[in-house]
């Protein structure tokens, strides 16, 4: 019970999922990043529909989640694929060789950027990311001195923003659009603010940030509900809902496809999803689903994916990762280690 407590509610279920069905392994299992997840549904479904192939089962655990039950082992009981809205720590990887699965590849399926955003219903937010540092962290610099952070309104940061009540809602710590959000904003941020002396990260707990799980679903219904609310999530989940909601310009940039793949808008990331080798050969049609959502057909300039959020690699990047992932090139430490320079 303790193992699962570790994993968080969502990657244990995947868990218990997995031991349940150990031994009926006709299907694909994947787990991951909630950010990739809608692109990832997309590619199963057309997999189910197309193949003779069962419909491989899905699950959003979070990147963190994803990893770590993908790191398990190589047993049947442990999922084939791990999608990410971040690359594999250190950490992870070192994680994963040490319990045997040591032969992984890496797929670079396109860009995503990390929004704030707010009901379509309020007025549109335009921060720094200085400015959100200071709203969500939980210390921020005072008198040459880190005191627990005051900042209640977004007009106690600076006057020129609105006197709204400084309310966020944001990924748990086994997300990928946390972390992203962490080293993309807030180390970006602190590193040249005086009185941090480094990198921050550490989100405040009082309250005004408040961790929404793993569906973007429930931060959209919050932000509907509350107009003066802000939520962290990814550009593809901010174009499904753009009825609804709009995004906040950061630093002068408004996140557009154009500016996420240009690196323009200063909160772009790159998605990715990992493939567990020795799974090969024992999980049919592995590698069909695999090379499917590396196809032109859904990760190309006119594919499936880009209408429903995702951003294109370039062309000869694209063709990079495919080769890659065709000749399933074995994901090395070195290469891990240089990825979270």
């Amino acid at each position: 019970m303790s193992k699962l407590r570790t994993l968080g509610v969502a990657a244990a279920a995947a868990l218990t999922a997995f031991a349940t069905n150990a031994e009926a392994r006709d299907q694909i299992r994947i787990v991951g990043s909630s950010t990739v997840y809608p692109f990832a549904s997309y590619v199963v479904e057309e997999f189910g529909a197309t193949t003779n192939h069962p419909t491989p089962v899905i699950e959003s655990t979070g990147s963190g989640g994803g990893l770590k039950l993908f790191c398990a082992g190589n047993g049947m009981d442990t999922p084939d694929v791990t999608n990410a809205s971040r690359s594999i720590k250190v950490s992870e990887f070192k994680r994963c060789r040490d319990n045997g699965v040591d032969d992984i590849t890496q797929a670079v399926i396109g860009f995503d950027g990390i929004v704030l955003a707010n009901s379509k219903r309020a007025p549109q937010f335009e921060l720094t990311r200085e400015q959100i540092t200071l709203a969500v962290a939980a210390e921020v610099p005072q008198n040459g001195k880190l005191v627990d952070n005051p900042h209640q309104y977004w007009d106690d940061i600076d006057a020129d923003l609105p006197h709204k009540e400084i309310v966020i809602y944001g990924p748990p710590t086994t997300s990928g659009t946390r972390d992203a959000f962490e080293e993309l904003v807030m180390e970006a941020a602190s590193e040249a603010m005086a009185g941090y002396g480094g990198e921050y990260t550490k989100i405040r707990q009082d309250g005004a940030f408040i961790p929404a799980g793993e569906n973007d679903n429930l931060i959209v219904q919050k932000l509907v509900q509350n107009r003066d609310a802000l939520g962290i999530f990814g550009y593809g989940f901010l174009e499904e809902n753009a009825d609804r909601m709009q995004a906040t310009v950061i630093e002068g940039i408004a996140p557009e496809p154009e500016t996420i793949s240009s690196g323009d808008y200063p909160v772009s990331r790159s998605l990715f999803f990992y493939v567990k080798n020795s799974h090969k050969g024992q999980v049919p049609g592995l590698y069909e689903y695999v090379n499917l959502f590396m196809s032109e057909k859904m990760i190309g300039d006119l594919g499936y994916l880009k209408d429903i959020g995702l951003i294109p690699l370039p062309k000869d990047q694209r063709e990079q990762q495919r080769e890659a992932v065709t000749s399933q090139q074995q994901l090395t430490l070195s290469q891990v280690k240089e990825q979270n320079r």
